[in-house]
């Protein structure tokens, strides 16, 4: 088995390349010890590399945003390609390495759905390829907020849930509490999900306590912005 430990604002994921058999949930939670998850490599060519994701407990993740991106990053520093694509399961992520060593995501559609209320909190569902719930708040709260969301029994699946202050038009700040996970220092669907419940189109800075991320929603589609490096 081959590995390597890649970073992006916070997020620390190891990429796994298995020479046979499969990751199963208790393989996965072994070598997620310490890190934000494993992209599990399936599949993958010059320009298109095929992954599963794992959160650090075992369980199975449907997307992730700096996920994708460290999967696109690593696989531009093999084969040299500038253009590439991520899948993951059924979902497609088309990435663009940049001049400036950023990275941008074409996210594809999300779904925002109407605000309600559980247990006294307001929120706002939203769907990137994973389930969110975004409150607007003092994200120091998350700690509460997140916890109790993301088991309620409104999301028999489990959610991922982002506490977020406005900061003003087009800027934000906000804590995240990662499905499987708990607090992380960044997320990539979770900025994505934020930029939708809080505004309608055009540019959204994300600050989040592992660095910055830049959305872009233009009709429904959002574009992702951010870095993503190898550490060992």
């Amino acid at each position: 088995m081959t590995s390597s430990t890649w970073r992006a604002l916070g997020n620390t994921y190891l990429v796994v390349e298995p020479h046979g058999a499969r990751l199963d949930s208790a393989a996965a939670a072994i070598l997620a010890q310490g890190s934000d998850g494993v992209l599990e490599v399936l599949e993958s060519s010059a320009d298109r590399v095929e992954i599963a994701i794992w959160n650090p407990d075992g369980s199975p993740a449907e997307l992730s945003g700096n996920g994708t991106r460290i999967a696109a990053a690593w696989l531009a520093a093999r084969s040299g390609s500038e253009q590439l694509t991520v899948v993951v399961g059924d979902r497609t992520v088309t990435a663009r390495m940049l001049g400036d060593g950023s990275i941008e995501q074409d996210m594809g559609e999300v779904e925002v759905g109407r605000e309600e209320t559980i247990d006294g909190i307001e929120l706002t569902p939203v769907t990137v390829g994973n389930p969110h719930a975004v409150v607007i708040g003092d994200p120091s709260a998350i700690t509460e907020i997140g916890p109790h969301l993301e088991t309620h029994a409104r999301f028999p699946n489990r959610t991922n849930v982002q506490v977020v202050r406005i900061d003003r038009p087009g800027e934000v700040t906000a804590r995240v509490w990662e499905r499987g996970v708990g607090e992380t220092a960044s997320s990539g669907t979770s900025a994505v999900a934020i930029a939708a419940a809080t505004h309608e189109d055009g540019d959204v800075l994300v600050h989040f306590p592992g660095g910055d991320l830049r959305v872009r929603l233009d009709g429904g589609r959002a574009m992702l912005y951010g870095s993503a490096e190898r550490m060992s």
